[in-house]
């Protein structure tokens, strides 16, 4: 009967988190809609992720008060430089906006599909987020935003780890970024509960272990070394972090 009642109760939290990311996302786009005509300003997209980040830092809170998912934060203390490229793992769906709400100062490379998102599209927008849809000109306009002071936050995967594999084959675009930016590599392993809003699992479904759990942990940088190649950084960079995956 305890057992039960657990479970309801973790379902229905799980679902009204769901419920607030998406409402209170929508709500966002939609208020945003006035702001389009000065989406290129790089002022208003700075305020709009400084909203955005104080938002995720809510749905965190949340989280911890509800319980169904427990994260824990490690090495994360300490002041974090602005201007870094973040390359982090990507287990699960709601990695990004975790990251996005405890960076500094951070831009993401999202999928097109997320720019049409009613519920995302248009807040992504104004707050200079960049479609991975063109590489030559996403490369160019990233690396101009980070040379400016911006963070930017990346998923060398591209997409959620395959389930069952240890780590996707990694694209170069990042270290084609850092290099044309002039700018440090800063590693992010995220793990996740297994069937937490994992690839080709539905945000509805509720995760198989419930309360879920996630670690971030911050790990080692690679400063720019302007001798190294895009290609060489991404292959070394890729094969420490599978070291680190299969330890």
């Amino acid at each position: 009967m305890i057992r039960t009642l657990k479970h309801i109760y973790y379902a229905v939290a799980y679902y009204i988190s769901w419920g607030l990311f998406m409402g209170v996302g929508f709500l966002i786009s939609v208020l945003s809609l006035p702001l389009y005509p000065w989406r290129k300003r790089g002022g208003l997209h700075k305020k709009m992720r400084a909203v955005q980040r104080a938002l995720f830092r809510v749905w965190m809170r949340w989280f911890r008060a509800c319980g169904v998912v427990r994260i824990t934060w490690k090495n994360f203390d300490g002041p974090l430089a602005p201007g870094t490229v973040y390359i982090s793992t990507h287990p699960c769906l709601i990695d990004a906006p975790l990251l996005l709400g405890r960076l500094p100062d951070t831009i993401c490379v999202v999928k097109p599909a997320i720019m049409r998102n009613p519920a995302l599209g248009a807040a992504a927008i104004v707050a200079g987020y960049v479609t991975g849809s063109n590489d030559v000109d996403m490369v160019r306009a990233v690396a101009e935003k980070v040379q400016a002071g911006a963070s930017l936050l990346i998923f060398p995967e591209g997409t959620r780890t395959e389930p069952g594999a240890t780590l996707n084959p990694f694209k170069p675009g990042f270290a084609l970024i850092a290099n044309r930016a002039a700018a440090p590599v800063r590693l992010v392993i995220v793990r996740a509960s297994a069937g937490f809003v994992t690839r080709g699992r539905p945000w509805w479904k509720i995760p198989d272990v419930v309360p879920a759990t996630m670690e971030l942990s911050l790990d080692r940088e690679w400063p720019h070394d302007p001798q190294e190649s895009a290609a060489a950084l991404s292959a070394e960079i890729e094969s420490y972090v599978r070291g680190k995956m299969s330890a």
